[in-house]
């Protein structure tokens, strides 16, 4: 393996020899011995992205800039926190509003802070009013190929599919690939996954970002990538936790790599192994994650610009 770091003149008395890269195999070792090496597979759990919570709207507590419903489900109480920003639509994906008596199903992202009392008090993402209309809803991260995580459901966008963002500003279907959607529909074919054209399509990320705040975030990436990269058989290779700590990840170290996550996404990063984990799914790389500096683990520079940004 070619490995080299490419630093400023300045830098590179102070950073030589600091660099620890992990012994390959001899290409002396006998077939034998290769036949018993076990290549290390990842192991990726399902990721659960939206907790669901049913029930029929029993009582309504309006407060200035919160409204709280008690669901019952049996015996089973939640409370909701709706406000002015929480989307609420019946299964044919009308906009309605809440009131007593409504049988709904609320949707929220699964990684929100959670209050530590009793009766559960939720703020959910988004509310669907069941009604006698025939009508179904599916709200999940769909990938590039418009299937969700668990391959149950796949999007053919029709013509008269309406694609919409949270401002309700039409989108196009390119932009709502690799999105945490709500999706509208009535039939599905009987296929695996189960094919449909949806009737109404909403994307559930909020992409608007204060400009300058992005445009410091980039200049300062652009920084650590000039100063702190290798080069690796002709793969750059950068620093993953100051990057994505720096593009507001969560970077949880796991011992043999990390698990990088803001809002709904979800990134495992294996060290010497080519592929990573997208939330359920499997993604390649041009080239194995690797600890290049001691507790620095560096990643090809097409993960931060392909994923993480």
């Amino acid at each position: 393996m070619k490995m080299k770091k490419i630093v400023p003149v300045a830098m590179t008395a102070l950073l030589f020899g600091s660099v620890a890269v992990t012994p390959v195999a001899s290409a002396n070792e006998s077939n034998s011995t290769k036949v018993d090496q076990q290549v290390p597979q990842i192991q990726i759990d399902p990721v659960h992205i939206f907790n669901n919570t049913y029930g029929t709207v029993d009582h309504v507590n309006v407060a200035e800039n919160i409204t709280y419903y008690t669901i019952k489900d049996g015996e089973q109480s939640n409370i909701l926190e709706v406000t002015k920003e929480t989307l609420i639509f019946d299964n044919t994906g009308k906009k309605v509003e809440l009131k007593k008596g409504d049988k709904i199903v609320a949707y929220t992202f699964a990684n929100k802070p959670q209050k530590a009392i009793y009766p559960p008090q939720l703020n959910p993402d988004v509310v669907i009013v069941e009604t006698e209309t025939a009508g179904f809803v599916e709200v999940d991260y769909f990938f590039e190929d418009l299937t969700n995580t668990y391959d149950i459901l796949r999007l053919n966008i029709g013509e008269n599919t309406e694609l919409l963002n949270l401002n309700g500003e039409k989108v196009t279907e390119k932009e709502i690939a690799e999105k945490h959607l709500v999706v509208f529909y009535t039939v599905t074919t009987k296929s695996i996954p189960a094919q449909t054209t949806p009737s109404k399509v909403i994307v559930l990320d909020n992409e608007t970002q204060n400009a300058t705040e992005t445009t410091n975030v980039e200049a300062e990436i652009e920084e650590i990538i000039a100063t702190d990269h290798y080069e690796v058989d002709g793969t750059k290779m950068v620093p993953l936790r100051m990057i994505a700590e720096k593009l507001g990840y969560t970077v949880e170290s796991t011992g043999k790599g990390a698990i990088v996550s803001k809002g709904n996404l979800s990134y495992t990063i294996t060290r010497g192994e080519k592929m990573f984990g997208l939330n359920k799914a499997l993604r390649p790389l041009e080239a194995a994650p690797a600890l290049l500096e001691a507790q620095k683990t560096y990643v090809p520079v097409e993960f931060v610009e392909n994923y993480l940004k």
